[in-house]
């Protein structure tokens, strides 16, 4: 009971310590885009959510988590706004023709994504790609009004993205890079607008923690008319809903958490020990002994002993052409000079180590008597077959 007791002691002590490294090591940069409303690292979208209220400071903000048909078909939405910030849109028909529905009464709806799929790249045409550049390419406005004197440069390629195709006749233009490529486009719709943004990056912590970062989100949100309902959309972004586990206190807080790794860890090692006492004896059981040298003898001394050389001869032919068959997938019905040539090539064996191969299959088939030096001339050939084309019998 006493070494239990140091035992414990002693691994309790070492997985203190590990945990107190662990918890006092500076945690990486997650630079992964996440665009997630919860996500405080650099290209999560934490700072935008968080900071609507200012932008709309007399809207009511509300979070959904329903397929773009859900959301805006019947009366579950409001007049307002609605934001979609994610790494790729998808809408089908019904989606589409239920979003323009809402946009038709008055409402906007703000869209921003790397990519764009379904039925609303048909309709509007749109496709995206990035701007391969030796340098941070830049971005501006094309209203005089909220274009800025010096394009809006961010580092990190997080304003590469721009509108490769686009139909110009639905589409206005309201913000372009510095080779003229359009970033941010908007779609007239009855008595509301679609906008459309090619840089979804550019609304996430990262870029707001700049001055012209923040300056540019401002000015594109303000295309946003004033509304009483500001909508943000979880669904097209996958974002999780959150956690109801009678465990998610525990996760929430990092202490916690490692309190319940070393409950755990130390309620792991109890049982192993204790396991590992309590076993009873496992008697010893002799494995079977391996009689597959004994069937090959008394298989071999019951040919040896009857003599029958063109019986063991065909056998191996027999095999041997299967083999072929199956591996190369080659005919074996007629084994003639075109065949010698095929099989060559197909298993790169010498061409005429192929020919005195197939003539031996060709002898053996075609008598019935077959002489000792015979059977061990055809039977090295093969063997040099399956050496030289790595078969190994199994």
């Amino acid at each position: 009971m006493k070494d239990f007791k140091i035992y414990i002691t002693m691994a309790s002590l070492l997985l203190i310590g590990y945990v107190v490294a662990q918890y006092n090591k500076p945690k990486p940069v997650n630079w992964q885009s996440t665009l997630y409303y919860k996500d405080k690292i650099p290209f999560g979208t934490y700072l935008l959510y968080d900071r609507l209220k200012d932008i709309y400071p007399e809207a009511e903000l509300s979070r959904t988590n329903k397929s773009a048909y859900n959301v805006f078909h019947g009366d579950s939405l409001q007049q307002g706004n609605y934001i979609i910030i994610a790494k790729s849109i998808t809408l089908n028909k019904f989606d589409f023709e239920a979003m323009v529905k809402y946009i038709k009464a008055g409402n906007s709806v703000f869209m921003a994504a790397f990519e764009w799929r379904g039925f609303i790249t048909d309709t509007l045409k749109v496709e995206t790609r990035a701007e391969y550049a030796s340098k941070n390419v830049s971005i501006n406005f094309t209203n005089p009004q909220l274009r800025a004197p010096n394009n809006y440069v961010f580092k990190r390629d997080i304003a590469n993205q721009y509108f490769s195709a686009l139909d110009t006749a639905k589409a206005i233009v309201i913000g372009k890079n510095y080779a003229d490529h359009g970033t941010f486009l908007s779609y007239k719709f009855g008595k509301g607008t679609l906008y459309l943004c090619a840089t979804p990056d550019i609304f996430t912590n990262y870029s707001l923690l700049t001055p012209q970062g923040a300056d540019y989100v401002a000015k594109a949100l303000s295309y946003l008319p004033k509304a009483q309902n500001v909508y943000w959309d979880q669904y097209q972004n996958g974002d999780i809903p959150e956690d109801i586990s009678p465990l998610r206190v525990f996760f929430s807080n990092p202490a916690l958490q490692w309190a319940y790794y070393l409950s755990l860890g130390s309620i792991l090692l109890f049982v192993f020990y204790e396991m590992k006492r309590r076993q009873r004896v496992i008697p010893v059981i002799e494995p079977l002994p391996n009689s597959t040298l004994e069937f090959v003898t008394v298989v071999g001394q019951v040919y040896y002993e009857k003599r029958n050389n063109a019986n063991i001869a065909h056998k191996k032919v027999i095999y041997l052409l299967e083999h072929i068959r199956e591996q190369y997938r080659l005919k074996t019905s007629k084994l003639d000079q075109e065949f010698v040539n095929t099989l060559a090539q197909k298993t790169g064996i010498d061409e005429g180590f192929s020919s005195s191969l197939i003539s031996a299959v060709n002898f053996v088939s075609t008598h019935q008597q077959i002489t000792d030096m015979e059977l061990i001339q055809l039977n090295k050939l093969i063997e040099k077959f399956y050496s030289q084309t790595g078969y190994n019998g199994k």
